[in-house]
């Protein structure tokens, strides 16, 4: 990964690049941003020109020994670190044990979700987490001395899912980092980290992707006719991820809209029965998965909302979302739609709780039926 390879973003690869050359290089970067605007990839960027042997005025060389290693990210003075599931049948309990898969699929598609990652270790039901222990390993990888590169760089990626005894023990290595190292931390809820650890960080804010950068890698990478890349781009709202699973609509998308379609129409019919075998099929999912179509369910009320104001450069539906639109939007509106988002909400929080995803889908399904008749 170049910068050349991240996707819009120039001022925010000229500041860096900018800080590399006058070697103010921070001890602790937090670049934080939503999902899908290319954190990873500008990190992974950014940590190759630190330590590329012949930097270019705008981009690492890409032939020192270096930049060859970057392109497996095998560089033995970049460490990775990310959200596992600890599996103790096959002894892994540690980033490393997943660093195979990690180097394999990053190198794939450094575009990706959180949940994109989980399918990829077969997390299902289990909690991902920086464990306690990564802790441990970051303090003896920086102990040893620099391999080949001037910079030893730990790129740890969502700093919100470290268990709080791993964050408690980084505290003092980022506030006294060895000499010439620097951590990227890869951030989309800054908030949810400990404090401390933030006041220890230097905070880089990334924006939503161009529209026309979008549709410009959709047009040059993927064959797609200028109208409809623009069209693409706009759905995606600064989300290259988006933009992606609107040319490939996953399974997993494809599943949460025959699932809300299914559950709206059950609602509106007042189908009590079949509202319960639907609550079943959704409690079989695994836990994520439920959070993400929860997730999904807020995010298609509040688009059919606005899909009533018909200001098309508003809304950001696919193609099959805005022909269901057409006829459900209608039954969104003042009156009920802040209702529909606090009970989305209180069924989040209770699967959240671990409490019976049977009942609590049922439950929403039933108030749905008072909802839409509002």
């Amino acid at each position: 990964m170049f910068f050349k390879d991240v996707i819009g973003q120039e001022a925010a690869k000229q500041r860096l690049i900018q800080e590399v050359n006058e070697q103010r290089i921070a001890h602790a970067l937090l670049i934080c941003g939503a999902e899908g605007v290319g954190k990873l990839p500008l990190a992974i960027a950014y940590a190759r020109y630190i330590n590329c042997q012949n930097r270019g005025a705008s981009d690492a060389c890409g032939t020192c020994p270096s930049c060859v290693k970057f392109n497996k990210l095998v560089h033995p003075d970049v460490h990775f670190v990310f959200p596992i599931i600890k599996n103790a049948k096959a002894k892994k309990d540690v980033c490393d044990d997943y660093i195979v898969e990690w180097r394999r699929f990053v190198t794939e598609n450094p575009y990706f979700t959180f949940n994109h990652w989980l399918n990829e270790i077969d997390a299902e039901n289990s909690q991902a987490q920086i464990f306690a222990k990564e802790s441990d390993e970051v303090i003896r990888k920086l102990s040893l001395k620099s391999n080949e590169g001037e910079y030893k760089t730990v790129i740890l990626w969502l700093p919100e899912k470290m268990h709080q005894v791993c964050a408690n023990k980084l505290l003092k290595l980022l506030e006294e980092p060895p000499e010439k190292t620097t951590f990227l931390l890869i951030s989309e809820a800054p908030d949810m980290i400990l404090p401390t650890i933030l006041s220890r960080t230097q905070r880089f804010n990334l924006r939503p992707i161009e529209e026309q950068n979008i549709a410009h890698v959709l047009q040059t990478k993927y064959g797609i006719q200028d109208k409809e890349s623009h069209a693409i781009a706009h759905i995606a709202n600064g989300n290259f991820i988006k933009a992606l699973e609107a040319i490939h609509l996953d399974e997993e998308k494809k599943l949460f809209f025959d699932l809300f379609v299914n559950l709206m129409r059950l609602s509106y019919q007042r189908k009590i029965r079949e509202m319960k075998l639907w609550s079943e099929q959704v409690a079989g999912m695994g836990r994520e998965r439920q959070k993400n179509f929860l997730d999904y369910c807020q995010r298609m009320i509040r688009e059919n909302f606005v899909y009533n104001f018909r200001r098309p450069e508003l809304t950001y539906m696919t193609p099959d979302e805005q022909n269901f639109a057409t006829r459900f939007s209608p039954f969104i509106n003042e009156r009920n739609v802040m209702g529909m988002i606090h009970e989305l909400s209180e069924a989040q929080s209770h699967i959240q709780q671990n409490v019976n995803a049977k009942m609590v889908f049922f439950d929403f399904s039933l108030k749905m039926i008072v909802l839409l008749k509002t």
